[in-house]
């Protein structure tokens, strides 16, 4: 069924490139809202009790998927149809894209306050006191990092490990989004929840910085220095994801990412990546720009990935199939020269006794 996956993953991105996520219903609301209702019934200061919630919301994440798998396993062209169904539903690269633009359009705009009221649906930040170029750099760090989480990310983990991939991860990165902080309600609850999300974004954030480096004439950058950027400053950030996904695109765009930000009336300093000039608006168009060509080039290379696997191990299959029949064929032809064998020094045996 591998080949039956990369078809329907190839279907899902489409799907999310030509409409995005929906306004109402979006499947992965309805799983925040059960996971919040089963916050309620487990919380507790405790790691035990996030464990558990993690544990059951991951779970029957990936249970769905299995359940899905194994329920079209003889059903190629449902197969295909569920994978899509679940790769648009996790995917979230084309809204990231939307909201990007829409906060681009305010600035440009000189309409602040307008920018300041739609940031949060981007990021964490307060956005009371923000600048526009304080906005405009939240904006194109969370397109960078987002590029990740809304699309690399899922796309890798669907090509490894097909629907049940697919939701596990987003189970995980929804949760992450939820309870993955370090205040005082989720500090011990909610850290399941981060490092959990931290193991699945290794390889992700990875892949995502050199794609962005790979991708970086798209807007307008070059790719040697974006690696160098890469390279030099992604280790720096808090976060042993976000900074790779950040400082290739801080290199990439030729701009200078990190500084003071603002969480809940909380202040943190985040290490400076780059070596460029402070983002602007028009930035942020880059950014998507860059976004969209990452998420793209990762859909190629895993959807491809995983189609080739399949074609190798058809073509296995086929062999190992072909090689027993021959087997059998060789042991069906020796049985018969040997009964052929038998009959002929029977029928001697009694004709030199006649």
């Amino acid at each position: 069924m591998g080949r039956e996956t990369a078809v329907g993953m190839a279907l899902g991105v489409m799907l999310d490139a030509a409409v995005g996520d929906p306004r109402r219903g979006h499947p992965v609301a309805l799983f925040g809202r059960a996971a919040a209702a089963l916050e309620q019934k487990l919380y507790g200061d405790a790691r035990g009790r996030g464990v558990a919630h993690v544990a059951i919301c991951v779970g029957s994440a990936a249970a769905l998927g299995v359940t899905a798998e194994w329920a079209t396993r003889r059903r190629p062209v449902a197969r295909a149809m569920v994978t899509a169904a679940a790769t648009w539903a996790v995917l979230g690269g084309t809204t990231l894209g939307r909201e990007g633009r829409t906060l681009a359009d305010a600035l440009e705009s000189g309409d602040l306050a307008a920018a300041r009221r739609r940031l949060p649906h981007l990021v964490g930040r307060d956005p009371s006191g923000l600048s526009a170029a304080e906005i405009a750099r939240a904006v194109v760090e969370s397109v960078a990092e987002n590029t990740s989480d809304a699309a690399v990310a899922p796309l890798l983990w669907g090509a490894v490990a097909g629907v049940p991939g697919l939701l596990a991860y987003r189970a995980v990165n929804t949760l992450d989004a939820m309870i993955g902080y370090r205040s005082p309600r989720y500090a011990r609850f909610g850290w399941a929840a981060a490092r959990l999300d931290d193991a699945a974004n290794l390889a992700p954030a990875r892949l995502t910085g050199l794609l962005a480096a790979a991708c970086a004439p798209v807007a307008g950058g070059s790719p040697a220095r974006a690696a160098a950027v890469l390279w030099r400053d992604g280790h720096r950030h808090p976060s042993p994801n976000a900074g790779r996904c950040e400082a290739s695109f801080a290199g990439a765009l030729e701009l200078t990412l990190g500084g003071r930000n603002v969480y809940a009336g909380r202040v943190e300093h985040r290490p400076e990546m780059g070596d460029g000039r402070e983002p602007s608006p028009p930035d942020i168009h880059r950014a998507v720009r860059l976004a969209r060509a990452v998420s793209l080039s990762a859909a190629a290379l895993t959807i491809g990935a995983r189609a080739l696997l399949a074609s190798r191990t058809l073509r296995t299959a086929r062999a190992r199939t072909a090689a027993r029949a021959l087997g059998t064929g060789q042991r069906l032809s020796a049985v018969r020269l040997a009964r052929a064998v038998s009959l002929s020094a029977a029928a001697l045996t009694i004709g030199a006794r006649a």
